[in-house]
């Protein structure tokens, strides 16, 4: 075994919270290492091909992973430096105050958090400047309090897209821009690097316009200080412990097909829920049998990723807007009055492109789109609009991660679908009721394919719940592990319920509090 130099601390993984982490801990001059399983996404024309994207899957991995039913599937992630942030839409959404709050859904309960919106919030106001967030406060319904406004203004409707916001307000709701994380400046175009292209929802920008984990944290931080180091192309396999296993004493890692060991004062985990939790598993030792900080048994368990659906508008007229991703309606994410039960968010997705349909269509469809000629296909994507909805999961104990030898199982159940379906009819029903709208309304998926949920893994949260009783749960409330005095986990894995917005901006801004504490420790 080759000793390598000791750190203060290791990161493991660059997305939203190992990114974000990183960068929030750069300015105390401790010795950082930065821990990557990918490389950088590389720039080239293909970043914005929606053939090589959606069809070819270009950015994700090739790795296989298995559902409950031990069947092998190919998860829609990818392993970059920034994580999955580089393939990202980009919203940016605070959860709701109740969010943290006990609630009841018609199917269960989504628990409460031991920690509330307000011990959040400054860290949201820091997650937003720090990802670039445009928004306009006061549209939402459900929007929490803010302590600041948005740093930026909203990103613009254009001219189609407002006169569909137009037409959703005069139905009697409160459709409002979503908030977007990106370098646009639409006062001065010449001093923007974003384009407002057509490919930036589940494209890596080719413009470094998104704001994402890699632009907006690894690289500054990389550029600003010399005691952040990176390495890519370093897969974590184990983190090892002393003998009372209460401390983690080194990481073996695989670098260009050879073993290297890392030592640090402090480990952070932050390789994505799934990963996350496998790492743990695969960590096993004869003080963590059931793998490290495992002796809740709670590792793995809990897994959440929402309920996601794409709905597709055909409308009769040609929708010339070139940034479509723009509109958010939360008027159902607490329910409605004959249901008084969350049902979830509506926002658009990015545009539909011809050649994203054949790939993304459900397979019982995919052979005959296959055989609409491309300039039909772009006659009907020209004409849509796409919606994503998307419903609370809620915590199950049997939705899990395993590890069975070297492979990555993911036991997981959709549950509160009565929920889900009820957000999908209500929606279709609104579309149908816009003046001159839908021609037809297809409710297929575009990315996460709902008819398959096990590969849509981009919204994942869980896994490694924190809590104040370590019986029942795997972190405390600074997501250090309950079991292991210098291990902290800092991407969503902590999460002890999900939400009907996107998790992103909650695992920066966590980031950026658990950062706070670290460098209170380190210096």
């Amino acid at each position: 075994m080759t000793s390598i130099e000791h750190y203060d601390i290791i990161i493991i993984g660059t997305g939203a919270g190992g990114g974000t982490l990183a960068h929030r801990l750069a300015p105390t001059g401790k010795k950082i290492l930065v821990l990557e399983r990918g490389d950088f996404l590389p720039r080239e024309k293909a970043n914005w091909n929606p053939e090589e994207v959606y069809q070819k899957h270009r950015y994700h991995t090739d790795e296989q992973w298995y559902n409950k039913e031990g069947k092998a599937f190919q998860p829609q992630t990818g392993y970059w430096v920034g994580g999955n942030t580089k393939l990202y839409g980009a919203a940016l959404i605070r959860f709701r105050e109740r969010d943290f709050e006990r609630v009841i859904h018609k199917e269960g309960i989504s628990p409460e958090w031991p920690l509330k919106y307000q011990d959040f919030e400054p860290y949201y106001t820091q997650a937003e400047k720090l990802y670039d967030v445009h928004g306009q406060e006061g549209e939402d319904p459900t929007e929490p309090p803010r302590s600041e406004s948005y740093p930026y203004p909203p990103v613009s409707h254009e001219p189609d897209m407002q006169s569909l916001a137009d037409d959703i307000r005069e139905l009697g709701y409160y459709p409002f821009h979503l908030p977007l994380g990106l370098k646009l400046n639409e006062s001065d175009r010449t001093k923007s690097p974003c384009i407002r292209c057509d490919t930036f929802d589940g494209y890596p920008c080719l413009v470094h316009a998104k704001a994402d984990a890699d632009v907006n944290a690894i690289r500054p931080a990389r550029e600003k200080y010399a005691n952040v180091t990176l390495l890519t192309n370093t897969k974590v396999l184990r983190l090892h412990t002393s003998e009372s296993g209460r401390e983690v004493t080194k990481i073996e890692t695989e670098i260009a097909g050879e073993q290297h060991w890392f030592t640090s004062d402090i480990v952070v985990v932050a390789c994505g829920s799934v990963n996350s939790a496998a790492l743990l598993l695969r960590s096993a030792n004869d003080k963590h049998p059931n793998g490290l900080a495992n002796s809740s048994d709670q590792v793995g368990r809990n897994f959440m990723k929402q309920l996601e659906t794409a709905i597709v508008s055909i409308h009769l007229e040609v929708n010339h807007a070139n940034f479509q991703k723009t509109i958010a309606v939360n008027d159902f994410y607490w329910g409605e009055p004959d249901f008084p039960y969350p049902m979830g968010m509506v926002q658009n997705t990015g545009n539909v492109l011809a050649d994203m349909i054949p790939g993304e269509a459900p397979p019982l469809m995919a052979p005959f789109i296959k055989l609409i000629p491309h300039f039909e296909r772009h006659l009907l994507a020209e004409r849509s609009v796409g919606w994503w909805l998307q419903t609370e999961d809620l915590p199950d104990p049997n939705n899990r991660i395993r590890v069975v030898g070297d492979k990555i199982h993911v036991d997981y159940t959709l549950n509160n679908i009565e929920a889900s379906d009820r957000l999908i009819h209500r929606w279709t029903s609104v579309l149908k009721s816009i003046p001159h709208s839908a021609k037809s309304v297809l409710p297929f998926s575009i990315y996460p394919r709902t008819h398959i949920p096990e590969q849509a893994v981009a919204h994942q949260c869980g896994s490694c719940r924190f809590g104040t009783d370590p019986k029942t749960s795997v972190l405390d409330l600074n997501c250090r592990t309950h079991d292991v005095e210098n291990l902290y986990i800092v991407d969503s894995s902590f999460f002890p319920s999900n939400s009907g917005v996107n998790p992103t901006l909650t695992i920066m801004a966590n980031a950026l509090r658990v950062g706070d504490l670290l460098a209170a420790s380190l210096l």
